[in-house]
C-alpha cells in the first residue's frame, strides 16, 4: 500500500509537470503572436528576420541581452516592438545623431511618440524635452551619451519610468573596439539609478574579445543573453584588386558589373572628383559628404535609393541608416583604417539576397598613407595639454568655467586662430575626448525650431491685439502640429512659398513673435558641438593616461595592420579571412571571392579561356573595341585577359590593327 502510494504522488507529479510545461508553451506562443502583431500593426510585416523574435522574447523577458547583428540586419525592430508593449519610456543612447534625428522622425510617422535630446540642442529645448519625457506619455527618448551623466538628466530621469535601456553601437564602450567613446563607459554609472530594467545591447561588428569588454562595462547580470547571427555572407563576393591605375579599376567595376552601386573614399573633394570623372565616362554618378547642406545630402540619397542616380561616391558619411537591398557593388577606393569599417561597409551591398561584389582597390601606397595617418593621429601629451587649455581660451572660458555645457565649434577659426593645421589639432580634440574631457559631435544641419511659450488663450489675445500678424500665426498653426508642447521643426523656405512672402519678411516674422515673448526660436544653423564634462582646469590638473593612451595606439595599430594583410594576401578565402577575424571559424570556402575564383581558374585553365573568349566575341559583335578599352568589360584579372587575346590573334580569331583597334 506504501509504494501504490508513492506510485500515486509521482504520477501526480508528473501530470503537474507535463501540464505546466503545456502552460509554458502556450504562454510563449501567445507572446510571440502578440509580438507579431505589433510588427504587422506599425511596420507592416508579417513575419521577423533571423534572431529578431529570439532577441524580442529576451529583452521582454527583462533579460539583458546583447545582440550581433550584420548591417541591415534590422536592429531598431529588436528594441521598438518590445518597449511598445512594456509600460514606461525606452531610452536609447546612440553616438550618431543623424541616424538618432532619422529614426525619431520614422517611429512618429507611425504615430508613435519618440522625442531626442543631444549636443545639437539649446539648453532651453534639452529642458522641455526632457520634461515631455518626464510627463508626457512618450514611449522612446534618444539620447546622446554625453547626456547620461548631466545633473539635469539624472535629475529629471527620476520621474520618468524607464522601461528598457538600449546601447546601440556597442562596440563603442571597449577601449578594443574601433570607435571607442569613453562617454559609453558612464552608462554603468546610469544603470546603478535602475538596476532593474534591462539593457539591449546592439552593434553590427565586434571580436571576440570587443563582445566580452561590452558586457563587463555593461554590467550585464549573470542570466544574460548573447545573440548573434552569422557574419558569413554567402551572397557577397568578396574581390581585392591589386592596381596601379584605382581609377581604371573603378571604370572597370562600373562597366562590369550592372545595377546600383556605392564608392567609398577618404576625402571630400575626391568623392567629388571620382563623381565627375564616372560621369564623363557615361555613368550615372554623383558625390556625397559631410560638407554639403542637410537638404542636398537628402536629394542626392534619395535621388541614389530611387535609381535616377546609379554610382554614389562617398565617404563614410554615407549609408548608415539606409535600407537599399539592390546594392550590386560596394567598391571601397582607399584602404579603410579596419576590418570593422570595411565590413559594416562592405555589407550595404546585396541585402536583397542575391549576387553583388565587396571590392577593395590596393596598392603599396596605401600602406604608407594609412601609416601617415597612423602616426598623426597619436599626439604626444604636452601638444594635446596644450590644445586643452586653448580650447576653452577658444570659446572664452576661464578657469573653473565650462562644466556640464556646450558650443558651437569651428575647426578652421580654432586652427587659424592657433596657426596649427586642423588635422592634428583634430586629432589632439580627439585624444581629448578619449580621455573623457569633451565630447565632438559631427557636422549635423539643425533646421529652425519654434516653441509657444505662451498657452492658447493668451496667444488669442495677441493675435487680436496684433492683425497684421494674425494671419502669419495661424499659417504656422495650420502648418505644424505640437508647437505648444516643445520645440518643433520648421522651413522658412516653405513657409515664405505658402504665404507667397519672401523668405527675409517670414524671418522677420518670427523674430518679431520672439521679441514679443510669444515664442522661443532658434535660427538654422550648421555647426559641430563641442560638449564640455568639467570645468576648465589648471595646466598641472590636466592628466591623460599614457596606459590607455598606448593600449589605444596598440589596438588601432593591430587593426590597420590586419586591414592591410587582408589586402596584401592572396589566401586563404576572403570571407574566411574576415569571419576568422570576427572569431568565427569556418571550414569551406566561398567559391565566389577573387581567391577562390583564382584556385578554380588554376585547376580549369581550359574552361576560363573559354569564358573569356566568349566574352571577347560577344563584345566585339558591337563593333570594334580599343585594346587599351577592352579590359573596361572583364571583372576577370587584366592579364588573363590578355593571355586570352594574345592566343585569339595568334589563332586568326581576330587581328589588332596598327592604331590597336580590335576587330572580328
Amino acid at each position: 500500500m506504501k509504494n501504490l502510494g508513492i506510485k500515486t504522488v509521482f504520477k501526480y507529479l508528473a501530470k503537474i509537470l507535463i501540464l505546466f510545461i503545456f502552460a509554458i508553451i502556450e504562454m510563449s506562443n501567445n507572446r510571440n503572436e502578440i509580438f507579431r502583431e505589433t510588427l504587422l500593426r506599425y511596420w507592416g510585416y508579417a513575419s521577423f528576420r533571423p534572431a529578431q523574435e529570439e532577441i524580442i522574447a529576451s529583452v521582454y523577458g527583462g533579460t539583458d541581452t546583447l545582440a550581433l547583428l550584420p548591417t541591415g540586419g534590422g536592429k531598431s525592430i529588436c528594441f521598438q516592438v518590445p518597449a511598445l508593449l512594456m509600460d514606461g519610456i525606452c531610452l536609447v543612447v546612440t553616438p550618431l545623431i543623424a541616424l538618432m534625428k532619422d529614426q525619431v522622425e520614422s517611429l512618429r510617422n507611425l504615430g508613435i511618440k519618440a522625442l531626442s535630446v543631444h549636443s545639437g540642442m539649446s539648453a532651453h529645448e534639452i529642458d522641455i524635452a526632457l520634461d515631455n519625457a518626464a510627463y508626457g506619455n512618450y514611449k522612446f527618448l534618444y539620447l546622446s551619451p554625453e547626456r547620461l551623466s548631466t545633473h539635469l538628466f539624472r535629475e529629471r530621469v527620476q520621474k520618468m519610468h524607464p522601461s528598457l535601456l538600449v546601447v546601440d553601437e556597442a562596440h563603442c564602450i571597449s577601449q578594443w573596439g574601433y570607435d571607442f567613446r569613453p562617454s559609453y563607459l558612464r552608462i554603468a554609472q546610469f544603470r546603478e539609478l535602475f538596476p532593474n530594467i534591462p539593457t539591449l545591447a546592439l552593434t553590427a561588428t565586434a571580436t571576440p574579445q570587443v563582445v566580452e569588454d561590452i558586457k563587463e562595462k555593461l554590467v550585464f547580470r549573470k542570466d544574460h543573453s548573447v545573440f548573434q547571427t552569422s557574419f558569413e555572407r554567402a551572397n557577397l563576393a568578396y574581390v581585392v584588386r591589386k592596381a596601379e591605375d584605382k581609377p581604371g579599376q573603378l571604370l572597370r567595376i562600373a562597366q562590369g558589373v550592372p545595377g546600383s552601386g556605392l564608392v567609398y573614399v577618404r576625402e571630400r573633394k575626391k568623392a567629388t572628383e571620382l563623381a565627375e570623372f564616372l560621369l564623363f565616362n557615361g555613368h550615372k554618378a554623383d558625390a556625397y559628404h559631410a560638407g554639403m547642406d542637410a537638404k542636398r545630402r537628402t536629394e542626392k540619397q534619395e535621388a541614389w535609393k530611387k535609381g535616377d542616380i546609379r554610382i554614389m561616391v562617398a565617404t563614410n558619411a554615407f549609408g548608415m541608416g539606409i535600407d537599399k537591398p539592390d546594392v550590386r557593388f560596394v567598391c571601397h577606393f582607399d584602404v579603410p583604417d579596419a576590418p570593422e569599417a570595411y565590413f559594416q561597409e562592405a555589407g550595404r551591398a546585396g541585402r536583397d539576397g542575391k549576387k553583388a561584389y565587396a571590392v577593395l582597390l590596393y596598392n603599396p601606397s596605401d600602406d604608407r598613407r594609412l601609416k601617415q595617418l597612423f602616426n598623426i593621429s597619436f599626439p604626444n601629451a604636452d601638444f594635446v595639454k596644450e590644445t586643452y587649455q586653448d580650447l576653452y581660451s577658444f570659446l572664452g572660458l576661464g578657469y573653473g568655467e565650462g562644466a556640464e555645457q556646450q558650443f558651437d565649434f569651428n575647426l578652421p577659426a580654432f586652427a587659424k586662430r592657433q596657426d596649427k593645421h586642423p588635422a592634428t589639432l583634430w586629432y589632439a580634440l580627439q585624444y581629448l575626448e578619449q580621455e573623457g574631457y569633451i565630447s565632438l559631435t559631427e557636422e549635423v544641419d539643425n533646421p529652425s525650431r519654434i516653441y509657444f511659450q505662451v498657452n492658447r488663450d493668451e496667444l488669442y489675445k495677441a493675435q487680436i491685439a496684433n492683425p497684421l500678424l494674425d494671419t502669419f500665426i495661424k499659417l504656422l498653426l495650420r502648418s505644424y502640429t505640437g508647437l505648444f508642447n516643445g520645440f518643433v521643426s520648421i522651413d522658412e523656405s516653405y513657409l515664405a512659398r505658402v504665404s507667397r512672402q519672401a523668405p527675409t519678411v517670414v524671418s522677420e516674422y518670427l523674430i518679431r513673435l520672439s521679441r514679443m515673448g510669444l515664442i522661443s526660436y532658434i535660427p538654422k544653423k550648421k555647426s559641430p558641438q563641442v560638449f564640455l564634462y568639467s570645468q576648465r582646469l589648471q595646466p598641472g590638473n590636466v592628466y591623460l593616461n599614457p596606459a590607455g593612451f598606448m593600449q589605444r595606439k596598440d589596438s588601432w595599430f593591430r587593426r590597420m595592420e590586419a586591414i592591410l594583410q587582408y589586402a596584401r594576401s592572396d589566401a586563404p578565402c576572403r570571407s574566411k579571412q574576415l569571419l576568422a577575424y570576427f572569431g568565427e571559424g569556418t571550414a569551406k570556402n566561398c567559391g565566389i571571392c577573387d581567391v577562390c575564383l583564382a584556385a578554380a581558374e588554376a585547376e580549369n585553365p581550359g574552361e576560363t579561356f573559354e569564358r573569356i573568349a566568349g566574352k571577347i566575341t560577344e563584345t566585339l559583335k558591337n563593333g570594334p573595341v580599343k585594346i587599351q578599352q577592352l579590359h573596361l568589360h572583364f571583372t576577370e584579372s587584366e592579364n588573363n585577359v590578355l593571355n586570352v587575346l594574345r592566343a585569339m590573334v595568334e589563332n586568326g580569331d581576330i587581328r589588332i590593327d596598327d592604331d590597336r583597334i580590335i576587330q572580328t
